[in-house]
């Protein structure tokens, strides 16, 4: 089966570190093509991860008819858009998370999805395909941990720079944003249910116009769940499943490194178990499936729905801010 055709969207570190060597080293695809605003630093680019052809403005990629399907790392506001004018070209799309700036923002590339029905549409959750995931998943579904009854997070990084994409508020930035969208993906996959109402504090810190901490909580219909995220501390991250009959704790839950052993502790009546996942490509395996799905013409991994649902909590813990109460979901 030929492999899908990829172009890339701009030349931003995510995509540099981690999806392009992801395509490049995919079973099924092949990177073809990148794109940057200036055509100097899409051919440096090009050159530098050994990319045949590179392009001076998205525009000119999109109409590249050697291409099956594009990557967009692009900053948030532009995700929604860019988006938009891939499927209308023709191309299937693997959107970085979050996949818009907010539901209404969405609406524009759920109405450019239903136009184009044959074309796949799916937001960038990468953790969701690394195996220690699909492990904890096999285990909700055979109740080895019993009902849970909450679920916690913490995710954090330490950025400082003013001129990041990640501290400005008119293009989509802040805590809540880049990784909150994990915390809250990430319990509405371990309950396999939406929230029913959560309630958040999203904080910026003196200096910054966009949230620096930010925590929440959500009740969902059997348990509920926690999380904190802070874009101006130091890296580190966990997660934990407290359910009836077990605990789980998982060290590196959304973007372990390769090189690092990634290991997940079981406890079940005091039995501790320890499993480790050593060199998995959680990137790798998004593309692939991905790419897969467009192959074989099933739907997605991720559907446009499960994006739209990660949105509309986001949007609930924003307004929970802003009136200083719970906020109920629909």
């Amino acid at each position: 089966m030929r492999k899908i055709r990829w172009g890339v969207l701009s030349t931003a570190n995510i995509g540099r570190k981690k999806v392009l060597p992801a395509i490049q080293a995919s079973e099924r695809g092949e990177l073809v093509a990148v794109a940057s605003r200036s055509a100097d630093n899409a051919r440096a680019f090009a050159d530098e991860l050994g990319i045949a052809k590179s392009y001076g403005s998205y525009e000119q990629l999109l109409a590249d008819p050697d291409i099956d399907a594009i990557y967009n790392p692009l900053p948030n506001h532009l995700h929604v858009p860019m988006s938009v004018k891939a499927l209308e070209a023709g191309k299937h799309v693997l959107c970085e998370k979050p996949i818009s700036l907010d539901t209404d923002d969405l609406q524009a590339l759920k109405r450019a999805a239903k136009a184009n029905p044959t074309l796949k549409v799916m937001e960038a959750f990468m953790y969701r395909f690394h195996p220690q995931w699909a492990m904890i998943q096999q285990w909700l579904e055979q109740g080895v941990l019993g009902q849970i009854r909450h679920y916690a997070a913490f995710f954090s990084y330490n950025n400082r720079d003013e001129d990041n994409i990640r501290n400005l508020p008119e293009i989509g930035g802040g805590g809540l944003m880049d990784i909150g969208c994990y915390g809250i993906s990430s319990a509405r996959f371990v309950y396999g249910a939406e929230p029913v109402r959560v309630i958040g504090s999203v904080q910026p810190l003196a200096g910054y116009n966009v949230d620096c901490l930010t925590s929440a909580i959500m009740e969902f219909p059997d348990g509920t769940a926690s999380f904190t995220v802070t874009t101006k501390t130091e890296h580190t991250q966990w997660a934990e499943l407290h359910g009836e009959k077990g605990l789980v704790r998982l060290e590196r839950p959304f973007n372990p490194e390769l090189g690092w052993e990634n290991r997940v502790t079981r406890i079940i009546n005091g039995k501790v178990e320890t499993f480790t996942f050593p060199e998995h490509e959680q990137y790798q395996l998004m593309v692939d499936a991905f790419a897969q799905s467009i192959q074989d013409g099933t739907p997605s991994p991720t559907p446009l729905w499960d994006a739209e649902a990660n949105m509309r909590v986001i949007d609930a813990l924003f307004n929970s801010q802003e009136e200083g109460r719970w906020v109920t979901l629909d």
